[in-house]
C-alpha cells in the first residue's frame, strides 16, 4: 500500500487540454482519503482507466464554473457530499450553522442548500441534454419520496427534482464502474435500465430489467392516477403515487417500509412510484464489496489528506478525525430506527481482510505528523466483523425481524476473536504506541459474546480516558421504538465496565448518548430518563435532540405518528416547546433549566412528577460526564460514590422495576395540531 504521488485535476491546465471522461461535481472541499466518498469514486475509475475533474464547492450562482472543464465525453457526476446539505446546513431545530466541516477553515456558505438539485440545475444550464449521475448519501437517502424536515412535507424523488439521469444509492463503487462501462460503449444513458443500486424515471408501464415488490398494504386504496397513460396493456407495476404519499400518512409509512425490506441484494426487489405521467423504478440494491473486493478498493493509491489549495484557508477540518482512523468494516446489522446507515449500506455486514488493515496501519506510520496512535479501527459499527448468521450469506437478511432486538436472534454468532487479532496484529507494528477504538461499539452485541476476552482488551488497550456507547434512553417503549435493547443490558453492560476497570486499576469513565424526544418519547420518558442518568451519577452536558434526517424509521414515526413496520400509534412531540423541556430535562443541573423542569412537571403524570421533584432535591452528582486526570484513578474516592467506577453497587441499591419500566401515561398518536395536543395537561 503507497501514497498517491499526485491529486486528481482540479484545473483546465492540469489536464493538458484533454477532455475529461467525468467532471465530478461535489458539495465538499476536495479531499483526498479513503473516509470520502468522492475520493472513493473517483480513484475506482481511475483504476479502471476513465479520467475524472474535481469541481469542489464551485460557485453555484451561476453556471460559469460548471464550465470550467468543457463538456465532459461520458458525463457529469454529482453529489452533495459526504453528508446531506441541508443536515451540513441546519441543527435540529432548524437553526443555521456557523461552521462547515467539510469547507476549508470551517468557512460556511460554500455549498447551497439541496446541494444535488441545485448542481444538476447549474449543469443543465451549461450543457442542456449531458448525461447526469447523481450519487453520495444525499442522493442516496432521498431516492424515493421523503418527508422533509426542513420543509415539513414530502418531497418528490430527489431524481425527479434534480432532473438528473440516474440514481446511484447505497455504496456505489460497482454501480459507478458498471456505468461508465456502458456509456463508454456508447450506450445512451435514458437505454441504461438494468444496473443494481440504481434508479431511474421512465414512462409509464415500461418493462422493469428486475421483478417489482408487491408487498403493498392499501393498493386497495387506488395508489395510482386513473389517467395514466401507457404504451403497453400489461397491469402497471405495484407502487404508489406520489400525488397518495404526500397526502395519506398511512400510505407513506407503508412505502417505507416496503423499501426498508426490499433493501437487499439476495431477496430484494425492484420499488415503483408513480409522478404524473413518469415512473419512478428503483431497482434492488448492489450485492456489498466481499472481502477480496474491499481489499483492492482500499489499496488503491490516495495522498490521504486535502488538496494544496486549502492551505492558506487552515485546511479542512474533516480530516482530522479520519486521518489516523482506518475503516475495517461497511454496513450494520444493529437496526436502530433512527440511523440510516442500514438504508445506505445495507445490514449485511462485510469486512476487510487483516493483511489489508495492517497494511493500511504500516502506511499511516510513514506520514510526517503521525505520533504513534492509531485513532481508530472502526465502521458504522466497530465490532462487526462479519455478517450477524450464516443464513445471511445465502437467503439474505431477515425482512420483518432484526439481529439484536427485542432480544438476539439465536442464530446470531456474536465472536470478537477475528476483531481482537486484527487489533493485535496493528498493535505490533514498529511506531504504533496505541491503538484506540472510537467509532461506535454494539455493547449488546458485546454482552451476546460468550468469552469476555474482548471486553478485557477493550477496557485495557483501547480506550482513550472515556468510552461512549449509546444506550440512548431507559423507558422500555422509547427504547423499542429506536430499536435499542432494554436498558437492563446496558445497566449489566455498565456493571461489568467498572468491575474491569477496577480490575485493572484504571479511572476510565463510560460516556453514554442520550437523546431527547424521540418518537415515542412522553414528558413522563423524558423525567424518567432524567431521574435515571441522576441515579448513576451522571449530569450530561450534550444532549442529542432527535433529528429527523431522510432514509430512517424513527422520520416515519415523526412525521407520521406510526411505526412502519407494525403499522401502531406512536406518541411524538413536535411543538418545539415540548422538545425543548424535554431536553432541559436531561440537562438538570444547569440552574438556567431549573423553571423549565417545574413547567414539564405540568404534563407530567404522578409518576413523572416524582422523579422530577427528586432531581429539584438533589444534590450534585459528580459525574459530569467528562472524564478527569487517569493519571488519579486511586485518589479521592470516597468523592466517587456515584462516579461509573462504583457503577455496579449502585445500579444494585437503586434499580427498581417502577423506575425502568415504561411510563404509565398514555400514548397519544400523532395529532394534526401538535400545540393543542402539548398544550393539554395529561391525567
Amino acid at each position: 500500500m503507497i501514497l498517491a504521488d499526485h491529486f486528481l485535476p482540479t484545473t483546465p491546465e492540469e489536464l493538458d487540454g484533454k477532455t475529461p471522461d467525468f467532471v465530478y461535481v461535489c458539495g465538499d472541499a476536495y479531499v483526498d482519503h479513503p473516509s470520502f466518498g468522492a475520493a472513493l469514486i473517483t480513484r475506482v475509475l481511475e483504476k479502471h482507466g476513465f479520467t475524472c475533474a474535481m469541481l469542489c464547492q464551485p460557485e453555484f450562482r451561476s453556471a460559469d464554473e460548471f464550465k470550467r472543464f468543457g463538456k465532459p465525453r461520458l458525463g457529469f457526476l454529482v453529489s452533495a457530499g459526504n453528508i446531506d446539505s441541508m443536515v451540513a446546513h441546519y441543527t435540529a431545530a432548524k437553526k443555521r450553522r456557523s461552521e462547515d466541516y467539510y469547507s476549508p477553515g470551517f468557512k460556511a456558505g460554500l455549498r447551497p442548500d439541496r446541494a444535488t438539485i441545485v448542481y444538476c440545475n447549474r449543469v443543465r444550464e451549461a450543457y442542456g441534454d449531458v448525461p447526469i449521475l447523481i450519487g453520495g448519501l444525499e442522493a442516496s437517502l432521498r431516492r424515493c419520496a421523503h418527508y422533509d424536515y426542513w420543509d415539513n412535507k414530502v418531497r418528490r424523488s430527489i431524481l425527479v427534482d434534480s432532473g438528473a439521469d440516474i440514481l446511484m444509492y447505497g455504496m456505489g463503487e460497482r454501480s459507478i464502474v458498471r456505468l461508465a462501462q456502458l456509456l463508454d460503449k456508447g450506450v445512451p444513458v435514458k437505454k441504461i435500465r438494468d444496473v443494481r443500486g440504481t434508479a431511474y424515471l421512465c414512462k409509464i408501464g415500461e418493462k422493469t430489467a428486475f421483478p417489482v415488490a408487491e408487498n403493498y398494504k392499501f393498493l386497495d386504496r387506488e395508489p395510482l392516477h386513473d389517467s395514466f397513460d401507457k404504451d403497453s396493456d400489461e397491469p402497471l407495476p405495484a407502487g404508489y403515487s406520489y400525488d397518495l404519499l404526500k397526502t395519506d400518512r398511512e400510505v407513506y409509512a407503508d412505502s417505507f417500509r416496503v423499501q426498508y425490506f426490499q433493501n437487499d441484494s439476495v431477496h430484494g426487489k425492484s420499488i415503483v412510484e408513480y409522478y404524473d405521467k413518469k415512473m419512478l423504478v428503483v431497482n434492488p440494491p448492489q450485492p456489498p464489496l466481499e472481502r477480496e473486493e474491499l481489499d483492492e478498493v482500499y489499496a488503491i493509491p490516495f495522498t490521504r489528506t486535502y488538496h494544496p489549495m486549502y492551505e492558506k484557508d487552515g485546511g479542512v477540518p474533516a480530516i482530522t478525525e479520519v486521518r489516523f482512523s482506518i475503516t475495517h468494516n461497511r454496513g450494520c446489522f444493529g437496526g436502530c430506527n433512527f440511523c440510516a446507515i442500514a438504508f445506505h449500506q445495507g445490514r449485511a455486514v462485510r469486512s476487510r481482510s487483516i493483511e489489508s488493515v495492517v497494511d493500511e496501519a504500516k502506511l499511516l506510520t510513514t506520514l510526517p505528523d503521525f505520533k504513534g496512535y492509531i485513532h481508530d479501527i472502526g465502521g458504522p459499527t466497530a465490532n462487526f466483523r462479519r455478517p450477524a448468521c450464516e443464513k445471511q450469506l445465502t437467503d439474505g437478511v431477515c425482512p420483518g425481524r432484526r439481529c439484536l432486538v427485542p432480544k438476539p436472534c439465536k442464530n446470531l454468532i456474536a465472536d470478537h476473536s477475528e476483531y481482537i487479532e486484527l487489533l493485535s496484529e496493528v498493535e505490533k507494528i514498529p511506531k504504533i504506541k496505541k491503538v484506540f477504538i472510537r467509532s461506535g461499539i454494539r455493547f449488546d452485541y458485546m454482552m451476546c459474546d460468550k468469552s469476555d476476552e474482548f471486553f478485557r482488551k477493550l477496557v485495557r488497550d483501547h480506550v482513550s480516558g472515556q468510552l461512549k456507547v449509546a444506550p440512548e434512553h431507559c423507558s422500555s417503549h422509547v427504547l423499542a421504538c429506536m430499536g435499542k435493547p432494554d436498558v437492563s443490558v446496558y445497566d449489566k453492560f455498565r456493571e461489568k465496565y467498572a468491575k474491569l476497570n477496577e480490575e485493572y486499576g484504571l479511572n476510565q469513565y463510560l460516556v453514554p448518548y442520550l437523546m431527547s424526544s424521540h418518537p415515542g418519547s412522553t414528558m413522563d420518558d423524558a423525567a424518567l430518563l432524567a431521574a435515571y442518568t441522576k441515579r448513576i451519577g451522571l449530569s450530561p452536558e450534550q444532549v442529542q435532540d432527535f433529528y429527523p434526517t431522510p432514509g430512517t424509521a424513527s422520520t416515519v414515526m415523526y412525521y407520521t405518528g406510526l411505526d412502519p413496520f407494525t403499522g401502531k400509534e406512536i406518541y411524538t412531540a413536535t411543538n418545539y416547546r415540548e422538545k425543548q423541556l424535554q431536553r432541559a430535562l436531561l440537562q438538570w443541573r444547569k440552574p438556567e433549566n431549573r423553571r423549565m423542569i417545574y413547567e414539564a412537571m405540568n404534563y407530567c403524570s404522578e409518576e413523572g412528577k416524582e422523579n422530577l421533584r427528586e432531581l429539584l432535591h438533589s444534590a450534585k452528582p459528580v459525574h459530569t460526564g467528562k472524564p478527569n486526570n487517569p493519571a488519579k484513578a486511586k485518589a479521592k474516592t470516597s468523592a466517587k460514590s456515584e462516579d461509573s467506577a462504583k457503577s455496579s453497587s449502585e445500579s444494585k441499591n437503586n434499580a427498581s422495576p417502577k423506575k425502568y419500566s415504561s411510563s404509565k401515561n398514555q400514548r397519544k398518536p400523532y395529532a394534526k395540531d401538535s400545540a393543542k395536543s402539548f398544550g393539554k395537561k395529561k391525567k
